[in-house]
């Protein structure tokens, strides 16, 4: 079984906690026994000086070494005299020499010190001794290289058994610690592992916490937002299914009760039955279009052949093939344009959009009434009104004008033969230029759909 994200992390900074620890436990060691037999050859030196010292002063008194020769309890004595002074004591290392000393004379011999016979490469050298500036003696005492005395040793082992132990304190303290970390650190992207797992088993009302503020935490943050527009996306979708299936089945019903009505004999084969049933298709084929129209739109297939073109002049176009339909149905169509307005898109689908939202109006407005085109320069954009008179929508309505598939109740309802897209597609018309669509409430009493397209740029600057 391969291990885990927890137990990699865990042991990446477990091995590298360790290694610290190791590294610095060689380097204190090594910096203790050093600094421990530097000590103590500093200690003897100073002892060494003293001895010195004290012998020069006898030996100026006395005259000669009889009074040290064989006499080593005398020298003993001395040496406690001196570690037991109160002044000596706080620049001396602990009582008691380390190393072995001899006490020589002019002639390198012995007269005082360790019985043992003096190595053969330290004759010559130590703390020579003179009186009026005649060489009396030497004092003599072997390098502190390594530690000798019982309790220095016993010392020594005592720190190593303590450095050991804590050590091994640490290290315990240290998994401890590690594997917490690990599993705190861990812990967001675990919650990311389950909700992904729940995501792609189509749970889309799954979400995470989001505890930090760090990448962990925007990515959780990211992970929500995703949620939301899968589920918002799934919630869609199964609207979207359960409309187009409602609005084929209305007209499909009634093609079905027409023609079982001419089957069964109740409706004879006229020429106005037949205008029924081509009216019912003519619905059917509207809608299929408009369904085919905006999956195009949405996946980014509908064709746009981008070229210089001038809005205003595709709006007049609109305008003036409307104009006949507007007054057959006692509706006034006005417009205020500017001389020109370049615009780099699709001149096709900038026509469908006008076209769809000068069909729009004249479906849905009352008798009366009618529709006026305003169109400003401003800020590098063409803004465009498209406003209506009555009936108007409430605030819930506007918000949900450009949704698919939806007609709002009153005289804005399927009587009047919409198929709830033609605001959809122009969103998308919209957007795909560059632009931004919105609908508010319109000062003539019906609502006022207000475009935003970029003006064209100099070639130099268009991408």
């Amino acid at each position: 079984m391969k291990p885990g994200i927890t137990a990699k992390l865990f042991l990446a900074i477990f091995l590298t906690s360790s290694l610290v620890m190791v590294t610095m436990n060689w380097g204190v060691r090594m910096s203790f026994e050093r600094g421990f037999i530097d000590y103590i050859r500093h200690g003897n030196e100073q002892r060494v000086e003293m001895i010195a010292d004290y012998l020069q002063q006898q030996y100026e008194q006395h005259g000669n070494w009889d009074f040290v020769k064989n006499n080593d309890k005398a020298v003993y004595q001395m040496m406690h005299t001196f570690d037991q002074n109160d002044e000596n004591s706080q620049i001396l290392p602990p009582v008691g020499w380390r190393t072995k000393f001899w006490i020589l004379d002019s002639s390198n011999q012995r007269i005082a010190g360790s019985e043992s016979d003096i190595p053969p490469d330290l004759v010559g050298t130590g703390r020579q001794m003179r009186v009026k500036g005649e060489l009396i003696g030497t004092v003599v005492s072997t390098p502190a290289e390594r530690l000798t005395r019982n309790a220095d040793i016993n010392f020594d082992q005592q720190q190593r058994r303590t450095s050991w132990i804590i050590m091994g304190f640490t290290t315990l303290l240290a998994a401890a610690v590690t594997w917490l970390l690990s599993r705190g650190m861990l812990a967001p992207v675990k919650r990311l592992v389950k909700g992904t797992h729940q995501l792609a088993a189509g749970d889309f009302s799954s979400r995470v916490e989001v505890g930090t503020q760090d990448e962990l935490g925007k990515l959780a943050q990211d992970f929500n937002q995703l949620a939301m527009t899968l589920e918002k996306n799934e919630q869609m979708r199964r609207a979207f299914m359960a409309d187009i299936s409602h609005e084929l089945r209305t007209p499909l019903a009634v093609l079905r009760g027409e023609l079982e009505a001419i089957q069964d004999g109740v409706r004879k084969m006229s020429m106005e039955s037949l205008a029924s049933l081509q009216s019912e298709v003519a619905i059917l084929t509207k809608l299929v279009d408009d369904l085919y129209q905006l999956s195009l739109s949405d996946a980014g297939a509908l064709a746009y052949r981008k070229e210089e073109t001038d809005a205003v002049h595709l709006i007049q176009l609109a305008e003036a093939a409307f104009r006949e339909r507007f007054h057959a149905k006692q509706l006034h169509l006005t417009s205020t344009l500017p001389d020109k307005a370049p615009i780099f898109g699709d001149p096709h689908r900038l026509s469908q959009l006008f076209n769809n939202l000068l069909e729009n109006s004249l479906r849905y407005t009352d008798s009366g009434g009618g529709l006026d085109i305003i169109a400003t320069r401003r800020d590098k954009c063409l803004q465009v009104y498209f406003q209506d008179s009555a009936p108007g929508l409430n605030e819930e309505q506007l918000l949900r004008i450009f949704e698919r598939f939806y007609r709002t109740e009153g005289s804005r309802n399927r009587a009047s033969g919409g198929s709830g897209l033609g605001l959809a597609i122009c969103q998308n018309i919209v957007e795909a230029h560059g632009g931004k669509i919105r609908a508010e409430h319109s000062p003539t009493g019906g609502i006022r759909i207000i475009l935003q397209l970029p003006l064209s740029l100099p070639s130099g600057q268009r991408m």
